[in-house]
């Protein structure tokens, strides 16, 4: 494919259009779009005409929205292409971990296998970066790492990535600081964390020892927190004071964080004004669990706190359930929580793009632009509110004006 491309008969979103009984359609409009070294150099109405001696590929009306970010996930974890197996019961979490750690040497060989396949399905969901969390542990040591490194390798250019040394083992017990640190020296990006209460047993040495790893490196973070209740939220306020003390500001992220959603109204609105003021991010994964309360994203979101949607693991020994379809997270979020009005929808999107949506909250076309990546989702599909609510499987990705 040559360096300079258009790309024909592009439906975009450009405003809204009020019905006169008050309901809000999404207004798009067809666009040739110009492709210059992975960039766009120039959008054109259809009724302009493509000059005649430069290549043309006919979209056919699909709608573009922005590429997927995939903000939690498990790339080393999976038992993609090793074929069927369901999970082995367990009766607690202390007895899944132990399980777990029992199955990493077996399956520490085929890493980057099942890492590539994982990888695969998640760009061609149409998600093109991903944040892995990778096992460093006393178990198998950096092998995970490897092993993941060397599948993302294979997708340069078509899929970024942040990869977390993430403890799942527990961070203050045998020689993992030693680990975690080997791996930031050998090609993790982020420094990760789980549970100082739960599993660690000592929230604020975890979370010193979590913060003294960062500063060394020079790294983000990356916490799993599920402790809940209010030994969940002393935890998350106590990191947000590490965080002033550091001046680790828009450094951080703490997932999953159901215990945001354990705690009163006015207890939700304190803490989402210290995470805003320290941009700490929240990832979710919106789990379906009838006895388990997720952090509250709206209310999160309305206070100015950064809310990104992962798949979690998928398909292992955690888990049989999943499609690396981090859109599904998006409708399903949708439809716990009603949002069935065009508006909210389309806003929705924003979730599982980094923020980015074609319009903004007025309405008002704001992407793509010129000097943009080239990076799309093609859908057959009237808006990106349709997209949300049926979410269709036939879907075609762009990457940096190539498509994949």
């Amino acid at each position: 494919m040559s360096n300079v491309q258009w790309l024909s008969n592009v439906k975009l979103e450009v405003g809204d259009r009020v019905l006169p009984n008050g309901t809000v359609e999404t207004e798009t409009a067809l666009f040739h779009i110009k492709i210059t070294e992975g960039k766009i150099t120039k959008l054109i109405s259809t009724s302009e005409n493509i000059p005649f001696n430069e290549d043309s590929i006919d979209m056919k009306e699909k709608l573009a929205v922005p590429t997927f970010k995939e903000m939690h996930n498990h790339l080393d974890k999976t038992y993609m292409s090793l074929g069927w197996r369901a999970c082995t019961p367990v009766a607690n979490l202390k007895e899944r971990l132990a399980h777990e750690a029992s199955e990493l040497p077996l399956l520490a060989d085929s890493t980057q296998q099942r890492a590539t396949k994982m990888i695969e399905t998640i760009l061609a969901n149409g998600a093109t970066h991903i944040r892995t969390h990778v096992n460093i542990d006393p178990y198998i040591g950096l092998k995970n790492l490897e092993g993941v490194i060397a599948a993302l390798d294979t997708f340069k250019g078509k899929v970024t990535a942040d990869i977390i040394a993430f403890p799942q083992h527990g961070l203050l017990r045998d020689h993992v600081p030693a680990l975690i640190r080997e791996a930031m020296r050998s090609g993790a990006t982020m420094v990760g964390g789980l549970d100082p209460a739960g599993i660690d047993n000592a929230i604020e040495k975890s979370l010193y020892e979590t913060m003294n790893i960062a500063t060394e490196f020079d790294a983000d973070v990356d916490i799993h927190l599920h402790d809940g209740g209010h030994v969940g939220y002393y935890t998350v306020d106590k990191w947000v004071d590490i965080i002033e003390d550091a001046n680790y500001y828009g450094r951080t992220a703490l997932s999953h964080s159901f215990s945001l959603g354990d705690v009163s109204i006015p207890e939700q609105e304190k803490i989402a004004t210290r995470l805003a003021e320290n941009n700490v991010a929240i990832m979710s994964t919106v789990p379906i669990n009838l006895k388990r309360v997720i952090p509250p994203i709206d209310l999160l979101d309305r206070y100015g706190v950064k809310v990104n949607f992962g798949c979690d693991g998928f398909f292992d020994s955690w888990s049989p359930y999943g499609s690396g379809d981090v859109l599904e997270k998006v409708t399903r979020f949708c439809e716990l929580t009603r949002k069935i009005d065009e508006k909210s929808l389309r806003n929705a999107l924003k979730w599982i793009t980094g923020g980015i949506t074609a319009l903004d909250q007025d309405g008002r076309k704001v992407w793509p632009n010129v000097q943009d990546d080239a990076d799309f989702v093609f859908f057959d599909a009237a808006s990106s509110a349709e997209v949300v609510a049926r979410k269709p499987l036939k879907r075609t990705v762009m990457v940096n004006g190539q498509f994949v």
